[in-house]
């Protein structure tokens, strides 16, 4: 019975993701309405690789296959040696001000939402943020990522 797939190893994928914010966006045209998915996802390998990804598309799946492909192209690396980053930094993108803070070992992630999928999936494990101006999930997390890329470009 080698057709059997009952017994096969599941092979780990080479990211984490997490569906941050899944949306359903109309367009009006004559006959009505048309609805398409938007989706945000995260993804990462919690050990310094994270991006995010955002696609729209006419079925939930292909949204999210497609948003995983944008992620993809658009991951950053970061250093994660120390367990925290190396220093404090506030940025700003759209309406959304994001705070990130160094933190001691064994703090854990102090963050909320879409920050806190950012660190968890980029592998950062102390760490205090604070997510000031707009709430809107995406440019939250964008705003992240642009934080993190000025830790990069920084050392």
């Amino acid at each position: 019975m080698r057709g059997n797939n009952k017994f096969r190893r599941k092979e780990k994928p080479e990211f984490d993701q997490k569906l941050l914010d899944l949306a359903r966006v109309t367009r009006v045209v004559k006959g009505g309405r048309r609805f398409r998915f938007r989706a945000t996802l995260i993804i990462g390998n919690r050990k310094g690789r994270v991006g995010v990804g955002v696609a729209k598309g006419t079925d939930v799946a292909g949204a999210i296959q497609k948003a995983f492909d944008k992620a993809k192209k658009n991951m950053i690396e970061i250093d994660i040696s120390s367990g925290t980053i190396s220093c404090d930094i506030l940025q700003k993108l759209g309406g959304a001000k994001v705070l990130l803070k160094p933190a001691s070992k064994g703090r854990g992630i102090i963050a909320g939402g879409a920050v806190r999928a950012v660190m968890d999936l980029a592998g950062i494990k102390d760490i205090v943020s604070k997510s000031l101006g707009s709430s809107n999930k995406l440019n939250v997390a964008r705003a992240t990522m642009e934080a993190l890329k000025q830790l990069k470009t920084r050392e």
